[in-house]
């Protein structure tokens, strides 16, 4: 690369990530148009190109597939009938719908992609507070940062957790031993500090009316059947890379996007391409292009000179390095979208293991997995700051940015200082939290 290619790429790069956070223009065609500079100009070479969407491809057909089977979803009516079911479980109490939120939104936002989960039950969420006349900005929060925090319950739950355990090839299985208790104990720890950040819904109690709407599934079969997709997905997760094929995270999405569009298609409840136009493809097409654009960044090899600076600053203390990734990209993905931040931190980890020669070189390439357990608690670390690390603000993470068009389109903006009032002392803590679990993984691993 050229000394006029680093230049433009650094510019391109910095001019885009300012551009997003300052919401000058669409955060896809600003990573649209990086990416069509930087073409232009020769930076990629063909092999390069197509090592970036190499890198790429799994997260991307990761989301899409949990896209499509939580879309499918949509019109079995199985939202409306949990949402009246849950109103019932609040018995007008603030204090149970805070903690039913936990209850309803993790478990889906560790499969799902956890934007496209808080447009789907936020309808739910609304129509709840409404009934128990508080005001429900503070619970779209919440429902943002609990999907977020969710992530970190499996490998699939968040794509940046997906990119840090790819990259060092974690399987479905070992996510669930090292790092699932963690993500459980950044939910959890969430449930002492409600009474503190949402008092005012936490104190209500409100009395239902003695008669309260019935809802019934108006097509149980194909419920039944959208849910065994879902419930077929969840397995083949779990045990998909025990099986001859080797089915990874990626791949099983697929399948599962493929079964969800046969039920659509067979039982013809409505257009297949309904259902592919409501795919989040801006998103999509902004990660593609945010990846290719990190491809780029790294070749200028900053990256490269930071991460053998790093072993003069820190030498072959892990855990202080993993400390340091924790708070690093924490911060930065409060501000910037975790998935290309988190994409750049891999590079500049791996970088960082063979300057302290902890790995060969060959660990650079994507085809190296044979990781020691000792530089475990830097990419755990990583994986702790880029999921809770968009919980601080308005702009951290998509899930961040859906629940706030949705509150505006019902009357009620959030704006960044709101946001930033409940997300900041949440994040805070969990933070604190995740420092401890990242300070005891490395302790058991060195015993």
């Amino acid at each position: 690369m050229s000394d006029l290619q680093v230049t433009l790429t650094l510019l391109v790069f910095a001019g885009v990530i300012l551009a997003i956070a300052f919401n000058v223009i669409d955060m896809a065609v600003a990573a649209l148009l990086g990416v069509s500079v930087m073409l232009l100009f020769g930076v990629f070479t063909r092999q390069e190109f197509l090592n970036a969407a190499q890198t790429a491809g799994g997260t991307i057909a990761l989301l899409f597939g949990g896209m499509v089977v939580a879309r499918t979803l949509v019109p079995t009516g199985i939202f409306e009938l949990v949402g009246i079911r849950f109103l019932r479980a609040t018995g007008g109490s603030g204090k149970r719908f805070l903690l039913g939120l936990i209850v309803l939104v993790a478990p889906l936002c560790a499969f799902l992609p956890n934007a496209t989960t808080v447009i789907l039950l936020a309808p739910i969420i609304i129509r709840v507070a409404t009934a128990l006349k508080v005001d429900f900005v503070g619970p779209l929060v919440l429902t943002a940062i609990i999907s977020n925090s969710a992530g970190l319950l499996t490998l699939v739950g968040d794509p940046a957790t997906f990119l840090v355990g790819s990259s060092i090839g974690m399987s479905f299985g070992q996510y669930l031993q090292k790092v699932s208790i963690g993500g459980l104990l950044s939910v959890l720890v969430l449930v002492p500090l409600l009474p503190l950040v949402m008092r005012d819904v936490w104190r209500i109690k409100r009395t239902l009316p003695a008669e309260l709407p019935q809802q019934r599934l108006e097509r149980p079969v194909f419920c039944v059947l959208s849910l065994l997709v879902l419930a077929v997905m969840i397995v083949l997760f779990v045990f998909g890379e025990s099986l001859p094929s080797r089915l990874v995270p990626p791949s099983v999405a697929i399948v599962g996007a493929s079964l969800a569009l046969l039920i659509i298609y067979s039982a013809k409840v409505e257009p297949v391409d309904k259902v592919l136009k409501d795919v989040d493809w801006k998103t999509l097409i902004f990660l593609t292009c945010m990846f290719l654009m990190v491809e780029a960044f790294t070749r200028t090899g900053i990256l490269h000179s930071l991460s053998k600076n790093m072993v003069d600053w820190f030498g072959t203390n892990v855990l202080l390095v993993g400390m340091v990734m924790l708070l690093g990209v924490a911060a930065t993905s409060s501000v910037l979208a975790n998935i290309p931040v988190v994409a750049a931190m891999v590079l500049l980890a791996k970088g960082y293991c063979v300057a302290a020669e902890l790995v060969p070189e060959m660990a650079l390439g994507l085809a190296f997995t044979d990781w020691p357990s000792v530089t475990l608690p830097i990419f755990v670390a990583m994986m702790f700051g880029g999921t809770l690390g968009g919980n601080a603000t308005l702009i951290g993470a998509s899930a961040n940015v859906v629940s706030a068009g949705i509150s505006a389109a019902h009357g009620k903006p959030i704006s960044f200082g709101t946001f930033a009032r409940y997300g900041i002392p949440l994040t805070l803590c969990q933070i604190t939290l995740s420092a401890g679990y990242v300070t005891a993984l490395h302790w058991m691993i060195g015993r």
